[in-house]
């Protein structure tokens, strides 16, 4: 008897932690996604996991800007008819909001795009974007959200940065600074409210100044540098999950006596992981209808299958080796996904290299380079009072001695932005015509 009475009690005790573990609502997290079609139908998949390995527990998916990507030529000939596909599928699942980013309009003008957006079920915040011709905003700043037996109060934040929209679109964008634009309204958006979610799509620069702003116990989402990290300041989380849907973050929420903590976990997601088959389907008949012979042409080989972390910097690698660099830098969001083992496509190559260019050099002391080096390669791991700025890649030597010259190579988008990317001393830098960033990536995978 006293033998059962344990048991018995063991499994009473086993019962009442799990009950206390067991999470009030969770969040499935992305943004950054740019028509990643390797892995939107797993993305959905996943969201279906999540709902079913936690029965009964309030479920909510947070889409944080960039979900559309003028650059891949099937989501352009479609005109984003698989990420529509994919809000309906959410939206059909669970309560969906998108924050807008500055990829949201990349095939209709921005009103549209919200219209459009709104009729597959999604809700669509964007407070500080507005329509230059009206004064009002694109969408709205705010929105409760039903998590079970919780209300949240959910604030959407954009880039005010107007040369990373689509051309044709600028001219119809009044961008609020985000920061000035949160110092103003956030008090009245955020007072009082019981479970607080902030979306930002501004970049991790203007999130630092924006994070102040926040009540303790915010759940703080970032995006719009492809940067991926979770970051904790008294009970408020702030993170990024990523880019090109390689990872969807999953937030737990338990209300507490002091108030609401929140979980976050990063799962990395590959396109092998079974995938919601209707949105499957869908992709494949997408490309079947606008892939051309051209991107379907053969332009290199891979030994092995490379991530986009991985293949970005496969593709900074190419770049140094191409300009007979000692080292090479390039912003992280001139790269997008993968690329596959074995036959590489011109498709799979814009996929991965969205943007070409010319390349610049310059000649540079070991000194500069080392500071420089110290602000890139960011990933999960390094410490937040490291991050800082612009997300860079680099391929460096091993060792740097800070009273030698080195060559210096980069993209013309760095050159054209060096202080933001390089800092006030930046080096003067020479357009080299003869040396493009794809040419370089394609002879790498030759």
């Amino acid at each position: 008897m006293r033998l059962i009475s344990s048991l018995v009690f063991s499994l009473c005790l086993a019962a009442c932690a799990h009950a206390a573990e067991r999470p009030e609502a969770i969040l499935v997290v992305a943004g950054d996604m740019h028509s990643a079609y390797d892995r939107t139908a797993q993305f959905v998949a996943r969201v279906d996991r999540v709902r079913t390995e936690n029965p009964g527990v309030p479920l909510a998916v947070l889409i944080d800007g960039d979900t559309f990507e003028l650059g891949n030529a099937v989501a352009k000939r479609s005109a984003g008819a698989v990420e529509f596909a994919m809000f309906t599928a959410l939206a059909h699942r669970a309560p969906t909001i998108v924050n807008l980013g500055n990829h949201e309009p990349e095939f209709y003008d921005l009103a549209d795009t919200v219209a459009r957006l709104q009729t597959t079920g999604v809700v669509v915040l964007g407070g500080n974007l507005f329509d230059k011709a009206t004064g009002r905003p694109f969408a709205p700043a705010s929105t409760p959200l039903k998590l079970g037996a919780h209300t949240a109060t959910v604030v959407g934040v954009t880039t005010d940065r107007l040369s990373t929209f689509r051309v044709a679109v600028r001219p119809s964008l009044d961008l609020a600074d985000p920061v000035v634009w949160a110092t103003k309204n956030f008090p009245a958006l955020l007072q009082g409210a019981a479970l607080p979610i902030v979306m930002t799509h501004t970049g991790l620069k203007a999130d630092r100044a924006i994070l102040p702003l926040v009540p303790d116990g915010t759940l703080f989402v970032g995006a719009h540098d492809h940067l991926r990290f979770v970051h904790r300041e008294g009970r408020t989380a702030y993170f990024h999950s990523g880019s090109w849907t390689e990872f969807v973050s999953i937030v737990r929420l338990h209300v507490t006596a002091a108030g609401p903590r929140w979980d976050v976990e990063q799962i990395r997601l590959a396109p092998e992981d079974p995938a919601d088959e209707k949105l499957a389907a869908l992709i494949r008949a997408t490309f079947a209808q606008h892939l051309s012979a051209e991107e379907t042409a053969v332009v290199g080989r891979a030994p092995r299958a490379l991530g986009p972390t991985d293949a970005a910097l496969f593709a900074v690698a190419a770049a140094r080796r191409a300009a007979g660099a000692d080292f090479a830098l390039i912003g992280a969001t001139t790269f997008g996904a993968g690329l596959p083992a074995g036959q590489v496509s011109r498709f799979a190559l814009d996929a991965c290299v969205r943007f070409d260019g010319t390349l610049f050099t310059a000649e540079v002391d070991g000194a500069w380079l080392k500071k420089l080096l110290a602000r890139c390669n960011q990933g999960p791991d390094t410490p937040w009072t490291e991050r800082a700025g612009e997300n860079l890649v680099a391929a460096a030597p091993a060792t740097i001695e800070p009273g030698r010259r080195y060559r210096f190579v980069t993209t013309d988008w760095v050159a054209k932005n060096a202080k933001n990317y390089l800092g006030d001393d930046a080096p003067a830098l020479t357009e080299q015509p003869a040396l493009k960033l794809k040419a370089a990536v394609i002879s790498a995978l030759r």
